[in-house]
């Protein structure tokens, strides 16, 4: 390769690696102005649950609850990731398949199960560029948002 192809490969790169961040807080910006469904308490009051929810999200936090440490402390491997990952899918579909609340509810269970989702999409490694842990903390966000909208007696927040 001779010096001016090289110094074009390099000039390129360098291009490009400084566009990136530009591009994303462009997207990153774009994204602030829509406005979508944000989770709302029912007049004041927390969401009424059925007992297939509560029993779906209380499996949900005991499987992160007992992966938390190695989560903070950054020594999850990816397979172990994964299989969290895998674990809390199965909730999550038997929540959809088996939960039946009042239609308002439901909607705003969906929020809170599409950040959960997001996580684990993130955990599993469906998108080779999503940081696992990131997707484990946006799980955990979700459990957070859960207890603050949904009314489920004896939820206990994870000690962080």
């Amino acid at each position: 390769m001779s010096y001016k192809n090289l110094f074009r490969v390099i000039a390129l790169l360098a291009f490009s690696l400084s566009a990136t961040p530009m591009m994303a807080a462009e997207d990153h910006h774009h994204h602030h102005g829509a406005a979508g469904p944000r989770l709302t308490l029912n007049n004041g009051q927390k969401w009424a649950t059925d007992e297939a929810l509560r029993q779906g999200m209380a499996n949900i936090q005991k499987a992160m609850g007992e992966k938390l440490q190695a989560i903070h402390a950054n020594k999850l491997p990816r397979a172990e990731y994964a299989k969290l990952a895998s674990r809390l899918e199965t909730e999550v579909s038997g929540i959809v398949s088996q939960c039946h609340l009042p239609e308002e509810a439901d909607a705003m269970l969906h929020l809170v199960l599409a950040e959960v989702g997001g996580g684990i999409d993130a955990m599993a490694g469906k998108n080779r560029k999503a940081d696992p842990r990131r997707g484990a903390v946006r799980v955990l966000g979700a459990l957070q948002d859960y207890r603050r909208y949904f009314d489920h007696p004896g939820w206990q927040p994870l000690a962080e």
